[in-house]
């Protein structure tokens, strides 16, 4: 899969996650903005720690040696 379709994907489990939040867990005003900030926040940092895995593997930092027998 491509960054771009995971992107999308992480996106859609974020709206879902904060509708779902917002229809079943109703409590005052304060509460569900806290609660929105909450699941908007997990998604991102969920999203950055793929995005960096993935990048660190798309473009590696240190290339592994071979020897001339491998």
């Amino acid at each position: 899969m491509g960054f771009l379709v995971t992107t999308l994907i992480f996106f859609l489990a974020g709206v879902v996650a904060s509708l779902s939040v917002r229809l079943c867990c109703n409590g005052g005003p304060s509460i569900n903005l806290l609660r929105f900030t909450l699941v908007v926040t997990a998604t991102v940092c969920c999203w950055m720690m793929w995005a960096i895995v993935y990048l660190a593997q798309l473009k590696p930092l240190i290339v592994p040696i071979l020897s001339e027998g491998e």
